[in-house]
């Protein structure tokens, strides 16, 4: 897997992209000339593990009450994935190959897991977006089951996620964060954004700038419908020096940003840019 597999991710449709092959494609650019066959042969693994669960539970068609459970059961139990609780902070836990290798990792590297694993089997299931987390929905609108796979799969109860919407914070991690009203299912790019940002956001803290541009570079090229992957390539740019490259990071910004006070921001660092 290489930059043309990174290409093709951005030109398929949302839909298309299978959350934890894509996840693979970007570990795999951070481990040249790695095999990647034993981890997609991993997730396989871990299907046919939930068909046979599924195939000895008591329902033939189990409802999401049902999937929930054998996702725990299957991905937190038997396949020991959970968070790592540890060494919060360490890249490896954005980075799939090394979250497969370790069976640990952050809410949404192992959201990818379970949302991928649950859609081979023809259920629905959606990374959802949290203030500080991330957690897996299962099953339609109408009845639907939070789990937790930071947590083994645990589930979510509908107080635990007033709780965790006061705070801002995972459930169970205390402590007072941002109040917020409502979360949302993520679209599946959005979902890779979100694993990437988690990458840069590490490496720039820990002082790599070069580092987390090529993250946001990566961004781009996946999601180049997303504003703030833009904005802070441009930003890094303009760290690193590179003016023309930040002119461009701002234009393509500019191309997709329809909100007004945004476009007048950009336009008004180009202009400050143009200047120097």
């Amino acid at each position: 897997m290489d930059e043309d597999d990174l290409m093709h991710l951005g030109l398929v449709d949302d839909d298309e992209i299978i959350l934890d092959e894509a996840a693979l494609v970007l570990a795999l650019l951070d481990h040249p000339g790695m095999d990647g066959e034993p981890y997609l042969d991993l997730f396989e693994a871990i299907a046919e593990a939930l068909d046979e669960a599924s195939a000895t539970a008591s329902a033939a068609d189990p409802d999401a009450e049902e999937q929930a459970e054998l996702l725990a059961q299957v991905i937190g139990g038997a396949f020991d994935f959970i968070g790592d609780r540890e060494t919060y902070d360490d890249p490896a836990n954005a980075d799939v190959v090394r979250v497969v290798d370790r069976r640990r990792g952050l809410p949404v590297s192992l959201s990818i897991l379970y949302v991928a694993a649950a859609r081979r089997m023809g259920w629905i299931a959606n990374a959802l977006d949290v203030p500080g987390h991330v957690l897996v929905l299962i099953g339609d609108e109408t009845v639907p089951v939070m789990i937790d796979p930071f947590r083994g799969g645990e589930r979510v109860s509908q107080e635990q996620l007033l709780a965790l919407l006061k705070t801002g914070l995972p459930a169970g991690e205390g402590g007072q964060g941002t109040p917020v009203r409502h979360v949302a299912a993520m679209p599946n790019r959005a979902v890779l954004v979100r694993l990437l940002l988690n990458q840069a956001t590490r490496a720039e803290r820990a002082g790599d700038g070069r580092r987390a541009l090529t993250l946001f570079e990566r961004m781009t090229i996946i999601a180049p419908g997303y504003p703030h992957a833009w904005w802070e390539q441009a930003r890094l740019q303009l760290v690193d020096g590179d003016i023309p490259g930040a002119r461009k990071s701002l234009s393509a910004m500019l191309e997709i940003t329809r909100e007004p006070d945004l476009r007048a921001r950009i336009t008004e660092v180009m202009g400050s840019l143009s200047a120097s």
